[in-house]
């Protein structure tokens, strides 16, 4: 049976690639038959972030992204938090060194410091030169025993190639001069990455190991390390790099990359889901809606690029924006109105009112805090006409006209609805001989401040006869 995993450090709120590498693996499972695990790598305590773990469950559960094993599902290969697993790796690094794939290291930390420090002089690639690889066994027991500190080191081959095989980038071969003696174990006695990440796999019977391609120079020494515990080595899966437009990488503290700020603002886990899909992957056909079930159906480890996937906000605006405009309408009306409550007050504003607002542009927003932007002129009382709308109110004769028997109109009708208000403009037709954009614009202008924006009659009866009135008021001496 093919079992993946997902194993995400806390050491920060997840972004779009996180969550992409979540679902690759996932569905590559599922695609399968087989089973997703989840493993919390929190060994870098220095880097450890509070509430980062806990959002790591939240959005897997957001996601529909269902783990078979984990810390809150255990299974047979449990703990599944490395914190909880110190005593394995102590035991298997110990195991290695008795069986020369590793040694003890006591080289002190400023040593090292100044050894890579000459290296970048030299404008060389650091790689430890073995120094204290060939120690005799009684020197070492007695450093132990005087309590010297110490770190466990892998004992990587010195000559010969090393080569494995990726399902996405092919055949890869490393020469093993290139291969850092990589450190297993630290003073403190928590592992490395590059120690716990295999070992674990090994123990839990991982099948598909799947990765960042960052990793792939680094393959070669966990291939040796899964020979020298005697495990069958996995398959590998390395995923392209995720980079913005602009190229840089994704980071966690930019709010268009990160989970959380995406969420708060209204992005659909299932359009998030969905776009994130095609970050480096695409179907066979030319489809771009999919549920995660059709996902799941779909997927083909073939079909992911080798190049770096895209990752654009204003796409993933696109995929949302259709999303929204699926919502059925009592969900929609909750979904937007929260955003309102939080920046307006509603508390003069009937149901009726808030949901002809929203509804008016349920087909123009893409995340939910947008309708807080886009609505802004029926809450603020003030604001100013940018150049190209006073230079328009000023381009004819005729609008000052226009406003002036709008005002008048306005004035006089007694009943306030959308019927009425759609007259009026009739009549204003009819008198000064004036229809579309010059009969429309000044009025859209006067009362929103821009010229572009809802359905007028809408936004008319919407904002109401006193508030129009106040705003015409306002900016009937434009000249």
């Amino acid at each position: 049976m093919i079992r993946t995993r997902y194993a995400p450090s806390p050491t920060g709120y997840m972004h779009i690639g996180n969550l992409r590498s979540a679902l690759f693996s996932y569905l590559i499972a599922k695609h399968n038959n087989g089973k997703f695990i989840l493993r919390i790598e929190d060994t870098n305590q220095n880097r450890y972030e509070l509430g980062a773990e806990e959002f790591i469950y939240k959005v897997l559960d957001l996601f529909n992204l269902k783990y078979d094993e984990g810390p809150k599902n255990s299974g047979e290969y449990a703990p599944y938090v490395q914190s909880e697993r110190l005593n394995l790796y102590k035991k298997y690094a110990e195991y290695l060194v008795k069986e020369d794939y590793a040694y003890y290291c006591f080289c002190s930390k400023s040593t090292l410091n100044k050894e890579r420090m000459k290296a970048r002089e030299e404008h060389k690639t650091y790689i430890y030169p073995g120094t204290c690889r060939n120690i005799s066994s009684e020197e070492v027991k007695k450093r132990l025993s005087a309590g010297e500190k110490y770190v466990i080191r892998q004992k990587m081959p010195r000559e010969g190639t090393t080569s494995f095989h990726d399902l996405i980038y092919g055949d890869v071969k490393v020469e093993n001069k290139y291969l850092d003696d990589n450190i297993l174990l630290k003073s403190d006695g928590y592992p490395t990455y590059n120690f716990a990440n295999v070992l674990d796999d090994a123990l839990m019977n991982i099948t598909h190991v799947t990765r960042g391609n960052e990793y792939l120079a680094s393959t070669p020494k966990y291939i040796h390390l899964y020979d020298a515990l005697r495990y069958e080595r996995p398959e590998f899966v390395h995923f392209p790099l995720v980079l913005k437009k602009d190229r840089t990488k994704i980071s966690k503290r930019n709010q268009d990359d990160n989970l959380i700020d995406l969420l708060d603002n209204g992005f659909l886990p299932e359009a998030i889901l969905n776009y994130v899909a095609f970050i480096g992957w695409s179907p066979k056909n030319n489809k771009e809606f999919f549920t995660l079930e059709e996902l799941v159906k779909e997927f083909d480890i073939l079909r992911i690029s080798k190049k770096p996937g895209c990752y654009d906000i204003k796409k993933l605006k696109w995929y949302n924006r259709h999303y929204i405009r699926t919502m059925k309408e009592e969900d929609y009306l909750k979904f937007t109105q929260s955003f309102l409550e939080k920046s307006y007050d509603l508390k003069d504003k009937s149901k009726e009112w808030i949901r002809d607002l929203v509804l008016l542009y349920k087909n123009q927003i893409s995340f939910g805090a947008e309708i807080v932007i886009i609505t802004h002129m029926f809450f603020k009382k003030e604001y100013e006409f940018n150049k190209e709308c006073a230079n328009f109110l000023n381009s004819d004769l005729k609008i000052l006209d226009i406003i002036k028997l709008f005002k008048e109109e306005i004035i006089g009708l007694e009943e306030w609805n959308r019927e009425k208000i759609k007259l009026v403009f009739g009549r204003i037709k009819n008198t000064l001989g004036v229809d579309g954009k010059l009969l429309y614009l000044p009025i859209r202008i006067l009362i929103s401040g821009v010229k572009q924006g809802p359905d007028l009659i809408e936004m008319i009866y919407l904002l109401g006869k006193e508030d129009i009135l106040r705003r015409i008021n306002l900016g009937i001496y434009f000249k």
